[in-house]
């Protein structure tokens, strides 16, 4: 019973595994050797079982694995909970719509000798929220939550030139907090963001400083990751944003996001892992928080680290977008051979990633083409899909592969497949 159970939920965990094979066991198999897995023992009423999952080619990060234990000790206690018999469906129902919430809660609670239900409800009053419209407007808000004493807060704000009002009295976040439409209007999780304890009470409204210089670091929301950083072990930031998503902000800086009804984590370690040897770490992070920035902001784009050198690149065009055009000539020529950080500080780099046509990066991190477009008939095999997911598939040939789509999903393709997919 417990296998099938868990084969409802597999889908959702594949998910945010990025596409891992999951699978739950009777008994506690042994494991195979020098294999990249997540390995974990749970107990249902007092029977054994083993969760595994595997991935190619991208090693699990210590947040997938941390998740991996949370959500097992949420589905033992849920199962063991619910023993009637005749509710089967309603069991299995309302798993499938509870258990990634409850993990998402338990671990942001940390202290689990402690209750996570005020966390859990304001999850629930967030998505509920993500629904609201206010005049053809998406609602969004924004909170932090931190761990650290006001005093300590307080100098954290100064030293970052930010201002806190403070609330009296406290309010609670209640089923009735988002009555007010200026909660949403107002307070909206870019600029202004509520301050509240981890018994989810209210005390006061931050407005950050004007410190970000560029739209990535505004939609990656910079700023909030280095408060979170310093408001205490377990601080975390969460907001609804302009595209009705979720975004929970936790340190060391990763994201948790609800997007289309269903949990994800973007874990840096994971593209670092992935452009590892190809691409030097300054040069990683840089992209890897523009790619995130294009996943929100909903631009679709195409980018190929290339190893080898200009020449062998050439053999692999087909043509350009904007063909031979003169003004083009010139303007890509201004960027080519500028690096990734370059881009980013001039402004430029979202531009170039958002236009058509492939952005092919060489191992320094430095641009090379911007608007390629590859000859796909130098793939090893037969590529179908889409103009991206075609370009992308035949690209992965040469060099390593990220692929975000228009309506948001972010995809990493090595050898001819996609091996991991976020969103």
């Amino acid at each position: 019973m417990p296998q099938a159970v868990f084969d409802v939920l597999a889908g959702s965990i594949q998910s945010f595994l990025g596409g891992a094979e999951v699978e739950l066991q009777s008994g506690d198999h042994p494991l195979p050797a020098h294999e990249e897995l997540i390995s974990e023992r749970v107990v249902i009423d007092e029977q054994s079982y083993r969760f595994t999952a595997r991935r190619s080619a991208i090693p699990f990060t210590r947040s997938e694995s941390a998740f991996c234990r949370e959500l097992l000790t949420a589905f033992s206690a849920l199962y063991s909970g619910f023993r009637q018999q005749g509710y089967a469906a309603q069991f299995r129902t309302a798993l499938l719509a509870s258990i990634m919430d409850i993990t998402v809660a338990r671990s942001l609670r940390g202290d689990h000798r402690k209750g996570f239900w005020p966390i859990q409800q304001l999850i629930q009053l967030l998505k509920s929220l993500s629904y609201q419209r206010y005049e053809g407007t998406p609602a969004t808000t924004g909170f932090l939550v931190h761990r650290t004493t006001l005093p300590l807060l307080r100098t954290v704000l100064r030293e970052r030139k930010h201002t806190l009002i403070p609330l009296q009295p406290h309010a609670d976040i209640t089923p009735s907090f988002f009555d007010n439409p200026l909660t949403y209007r107002f307070v909206d999780g870019t600029n202004l963001f509520f301050l509240a304890t981890i018994q989810m009470q209210v005390t006061g409204v931050i407005r950050t400083a004007s410190s970000t210089h560029n739209d990535i670091e505004r939609l990656t929301q910079r700023e909030i990751f280095s408060l979170v950083r310093r408001a205490g072990k377990g601080a975390f930031a969460v907001t609804v944003n302009e595209a009705s998503e979720i975004e929970i902000q936790i340190s060391p800086a990763r994201l948790l996001i609800r997007r289309k009804g269903v949990w994800a984590i973007f874990d840096p370690d994971i593209f670092r892992s992935f452009l590892s040897g190809i691409l030097d770490s300054d040069s990683s992070d840089e992209l890897l928080w523009t790619v995130y920035a294009l996943s929100k902001a909903r631009h679709g784009t195409v980018i190929l680290i290339y190893d080898k050198g200009p020449r062998q690149l050439a053999a692999l065009k087909k043509g350009s977008v904007g063909g031979d055009d003169p003004v083009g000539r010139i303007l890509v020529g201004r960027v080519k051979g500028r690096t990734i950080a370059e881009l980013k500080q001039s402004g430029i780099l979202l531009r170039i990633l958002s236009a058509d046509g492939m952005t092919v990066f060489g191992k320094s991190g430095r641009l090379m083409e911007t608007g390629f477009i590859i000859d796909t008939s130098h793939a090893r095999e037969v590529v179908t899909g889409g103009g991206r997911t075609t370009a992308a598939c035949a690209a992965s040939h040469f060099g390593r592969v990220i692929k975000v789509s228009q309506d948001g999903p972010i995809e990493l393709y090595q050898d001819g497949r996609m091996i991991y997919r976020f969103g």
